[in-house]
C-alpha cells in the first residue's frame, strides 16, 4: 500500500514541478490532500510516504480520523463550508487553515466565538471566481473590501490569502477565467501569502496562474489513476 502511495506521490511531484517551473523556479507549490473520500489506514499509508497536510470537508469526519491518527503530527486543514452552529466545534479542532471563508457574516460570527475562546485562526477567504450558484463565496468585485474589513475589524482571525473552487466547465478558457480572476485580487492584497487554488483535475492550470496551494484527491488516493 505505502509503494503505491509513494508512487502517486512521486508522479504528483513531478507534474507540480514542471507546471512551477514554467512559472519561477522559485516558485513553491504546497499540497494539501483531500481525505474526505478515504479511511484513516489510507490517510496512515500516505502519511508515511511523505504528505503530511490533509483536507476534510465535515466537521465529524474530521473529528473522528484526527482522534484516531493522533498518533502522527498530521496538519489538517478544513476545506468544507462552514455552518454557524459548528463554529465552536471547529474551533474545538484547530486546523491549521480554514480554507473556505465564504462571507463577511460567517467571519464576524467565528471572530466573536474565537474570541470568547481566547484563541485565534489562520483562514482563506473563499471567491467565487466562477459566478456559479452552486459555488459559496464572495463575488470578486467585492472581495478587495471584505478582505480588508476582516483584517480591520475581526482580530481572531488572521487572513493569510484566497481561496477558490475553478469554473466548472470543459472549457480550459473558462477554468483559466476563474484562476486569473482569484489571482488578480490576491495580487492586490499586500498581507496575502497563500493562493489556494487547483484539484486534480485543473491543478496545473492553477499553477499557471499562480496557485501556491493545490488540493488534491482523486490523484492521490485512486489505485492506477495517477
Amino acid at each position: 500500500m505505502i509503494d503505491r502511495y509513494t508512487a502517486n506521490l512521486d508522479k504528483l511531484f513531478i507534474a507540480i514541478e514542471k507546471a512551477r517551473l514554467n512559472i519561477s523556479e522559485h516558485h513553491i507549490v504546497d499540497i494539501v490532500a483531500v481525505s474526505k473520500y478515504s479511511t484513516t489506514d489510507e490517510i496512515e499509508a500516505l502519511y508515511n510516504a511523505g504528505q503530511h497536510s490533509f483536507g476534510e470537508n465535515k466537521i465529524q469526519d474530521m473529528k473522528s480520523k484526527s482522534v484516531s491518527l493522533e498518533h502522527l503530527p498530521i496538519r489538517w486543514h478544513y476545506i468544507g463550508s462552514l455552518q454557524k452552529n459548528k463554529i465552536n466545534n471547529l474551533i474545538d479542532l484547530d486546523p491549521v487553515l480554514f480554507h473556505s471563508l465564504d462571507s463577511l457574516e460567517l467571519a464576524y460570527e467565528l471572530d466573536k466565538k474565537l474570541k470568547q475562546k481566547t484563541k485565534s485562526m489562520r483562514c482563506l477567504l473563499q471567491v467565487n471566481s466562477s459566478f456559479e450558484s452552486s459555488k459559496s463565496g464572495v463575488v470578486p468585485d467585492e472581495a478587495i473590501a471584505i478582505y480588508q474589513d476582516i483584517e480591520k475589524n475581526c482580530p481572531n482571525i488572521i487572513l493569510v490569502g484566497l481561496m477558490c473552487i475553478g469554473a466548472n466547465s470543459t472549457n480550459t478558457d473558462e477554468v483559466a477565467r476563474s484562476f486569473k480572476t482569484t489571482k488578480d485580487i490576491y495580487d492586490k492584497l499586500e498581507s496575502a501569502t497563500v493562493l489556494s487554488m487547483g484539484m486534480s483535475d485543473d491543478f496545473e492550470l492553477a499553477i499557471k496562474h499562480g496557485s501556491n496551494l493545490i488540493r488534491v484527491g482523486s490523484r492521490l488516493f485512486d489505485r492506477g489513476e495517477v
